[in-house]
C-alpha cells in the first residue's frame, strides 16, 4: 500500500495525542482507505519516458493556479472538483505521457513512409595533384579552381519491413493505452479530491463537536465549583470536572490543528495557493444506498474501466513488439534514389539522378535475434500476467467497494443512534449532579460517552461517503461522483 495522502500526518498527529487511541486508529486507517485505487492505476501506464509517468505522490500536488484574495473563498466539492481536474498534477503529467506516446507512434510512422530531403550545394575548390599522390610530367601541379552547383532531392523508401510495420502498431497500442490512462487519471482526482475534502468537512465536524463538548464541560466544571464552595460537593468533584474540562480543550487544539493541516492537503490536490484562506460550503452527505445487482455492477466495471482497458491494449502492444522480433529475420527492401540539377551555374546545369534498390536479410545474427525474442516474449507474458490480474482486481474493488458501504451505512445508524443516547445520559446525570442526588462522576463519564459516539458517528459518516466514491471508482464512472454521493 503507498503512503499517498498527505493527510495521513495529520491524521497520525492526531492520534498521538489522542485519548481514544481506538478511535484514532480508526481515523488513521480510513485515510488510506482508497490508497489502493492508485497503484491500480498506475499499473496501467507504460509511459515512452518513465520521468513523464505520474506515481502515486504526484497526485497529491498540483499546479498552483490564480492570485490570492484577502476574502476567504466559499469552496463546495464540485468546485474543488473541477479545479482538481484542471491542476492536479497527475492529470497534467497523464497528459505529457499521452503527448510522448503519440510522438513516439508517429516517429514509428515514419519509417514506413517515403523521406524526401532536398539540398542546395555550391562547391569552390582547387587541387594540390603531389598531395594527393599524383605525379604527371608536364601535367600543372595545382588545378583549380573551379566549382559546380548542385540542386538535388534524396528519396529514401523501406518499401519492404515487417518489423518496422509491427513496431508502428506497437506504437499505436501504446498511443490508446496512454490516453485511456489519462482518462483513468481523472477518475483517480475525483477520489483524491473527493477523500481530501471528506476529511476536511469531518475534521471540521469533529471541531464543532469538541466545541460542543467543551462547552459543556464549562458548564459541569461551573457546577462543581459552585457545590464545592457551598460545601454541598467534595473537592474531588471540582478537580474531576477541571480535569474533563482542560482535556477538551487539548483536544480541541489538536482537532483545529489537524483540520488545518488538512485543508492544506486539500489546497495542494486543487491547484489552490496555500495563503488562500478558504472555507467549506458543503456539508457531509448522507443518503441510504440503494442495493445493486452485483454481478450487473462488475460488468459495468469491466465495461468502463479506463485502466482496464489500458492493460489491454498494452497487452497488444507488447504481442505486436513479440512479432515484431520474430520479423526482424525477415529480408527488408530498401529503395534509395536522388535527382537534381548539377552544373557550373544554374543556367547551364542539366538533370542527373540515382536509383538503388537493396534487398538485405540477416545471415548470422542468431544469438542477437533469440535474445531480443526472449525478452519481447518476457514482456508479452508479464502484459497477459498483469491484464489477468487487473480483470479479477476490478472485480474484487467492486465487492470491496459494496461491502464498506453496506457496514457504513449501517454503522452510521447505529452511530447517530448512539449519539442521541448518550446525550441523553448526559442530560440526565447532569440532572442528578444538579439535584444533589449523585456525584459528578456519572456526568464525567457520560461526557466521555458522548464524545465516543460523536468520533463515531463522524467516522462512519466519513467511512460512507468515500466507500461511495471508491464504488464509482471501481465502476469507472468517477466523473458522475454526485450520482453515488446522493444514494443512487
Amino acid at each position: 500500500m503507498f503512503p499517498i495522502f498527505s493527510t495521513n500526518r495529520s491524521v497520525h498527529d492526531r492520534g498521538s495525542s489522542c485519548s481514544r487511541p481506538k478511535t484514532c486508529a480508526s481515523w488513521a486507517g480510513l485515510a488510506i482507505l482508497a490508497a489502493g485505487f492508485y497503484a491500480d492505476g498506475l499499473g496501467a501506464q507504460t509511459p515512452p519516458s518513465p520521468s513523464l509517468a505520474p506515481t502515486a505522490s504526484s497526485f497529491q500536488g498540483s499546479v498552483a493556479q490564480g492570485e490570492v484574495s484577502s476574502q476567504p473563498v466559499a469552496l463546495t466539492l464540485d468546485d474543488a472538483m473541477q479545479r482538481g481536474l484542471r491542476t492536479n498534477l497527475g492529470v497534467i503529467l497523464s497528459g505529457a505521457q499521452t503527448a510522448a506516446a503519440r510522438g513516439e507512434r508517429l516517429s514509428q510512422l515514419q519509417a514506413l513512409l517515403p523521406s524526401v530531403d532536398a539540398n542546395i550545394k555550391e562547391a569552390d575548390m582547387q587541387v594540390d595533384l603531389p598531395a594527393e599522390g599524383l605525379r604527371i610530367p608536364g601535367f600543372p601541379k595545382i588545378i583549380g579552381p573551379f566549382g559546380f552547383t548542385d540542386l538535388r532531392a534524396n528519396l529514401t523508401w523501406s518499401l519492404i519491413d515487417v518489423a518496422s510495420l509491427r513496431n508502428y502498431l506497437a506504437a499505436r497500442h501504446n498511443f490508446a493505452a496512454a490516453a485511456l490512462s489519462a482518462q483513468d487519471a481523472r477518475e483517480m482526482v475525483v477520489l483524491v479530491v473527493g477523500n481530501a475534502y471528506l476529511l476536511a468537512l469531518a475534521d471540521e465536524t469533529r471541531v464543532a463537536s469538541v466545541e460542543a463538548q467543551a462547552a459543556t464541560a464549562k458548564i459541569s466544571l461551573d457546577q462543581a465549583v459552585a457545590s464545592h464552595q457551598a460545601g454541598t460537593a467534595p473537592l474531588l468533584d471540582e478537580l474531576r470536572a477541571r480535569v474533563d474540562s482542560q482535556s477538551l480543550d487539548q483536544q480541541l487544539i489538536v482537532a483545529q490543528n489537524a483540520l488545518e493541516k488538512d485543508k492544506l492537503a486539500l489546497a495542494r490536490t486543487i491547484g489552490l495557493p496555500l495563503a488562500q484562506s478558504f472555507t467549506l460550503a458543503d456539508k457531509a452527505p448522507y443518503a441510504a444506498f440503494d442495493e445493486i445487482d452485483v454481478d450487473k455492477a462488475i460488468r459495468e466495471a469491466h465495461a468502463n474501466r479506463k485502466d482496464l482497458a489500458a492493460m489491454v491494449e498494452q497487452a497488444k502492444a507488447a504481442e505486436e513488439q513479440r512479432k515484431a522480433a520474430t520479423a526482424d529475420r525477415l529480408p527488408t527492401l530498401k529503395f534509395d534514389g536522388d535527382y537534381g540539377d548539377i552544373g557550373v551555374n544554374v543556367a547551364s546545369s542539366h538533370g542527373t539522378g540515382d536509383a538503388t534498390g537493396t534487398l538485405s536479410a540477416p545471415l548470422f545474427k542468431e544469438y542477437a535475434l533469440r535474445g531480443e525474442a526472449q525478452q519481447a516474449q518476457a514482456q508479452l507474458d508479464t502484459a497477459q500476467a498483469k491484464l489477468s490480474d487487473k480483470s479479477a482486481q476490478v472485480d474484487a474493488d467492486v465487492r470491496d467497494a459494496l461491502l464498506d458501504i453496506a457496514s457504513a451505512q449501517e454503522q452510521v445508524e447505529v452511530a447517530r443512534s448512539s449519539v442521541e443516547l448518550a446525550n441523553e445520559a448526559l442530560s440526565e446525570a447532569q440532572q442528578r449532579y444538579a439535584n444533589g442526588i449523585s456525584d459528578n462522576l456519572a456526568v464525567s463519564q457520560a461526557q466521555q460517552s458522548v464524545a465516543q459516539a460523536n468520533d463515531q458517528y463522524v467516522t462512519s459518516l466519513y467511512r460512507h461517503n468515500v466507500a461511495k466514491l471508491s464504488l464509482a471508482r471501481a465502476l469507472g464512472a468517477g466523473e458522475n461522483y454526485k450520482n453515488y454521493l446522493g444514494g443512487k
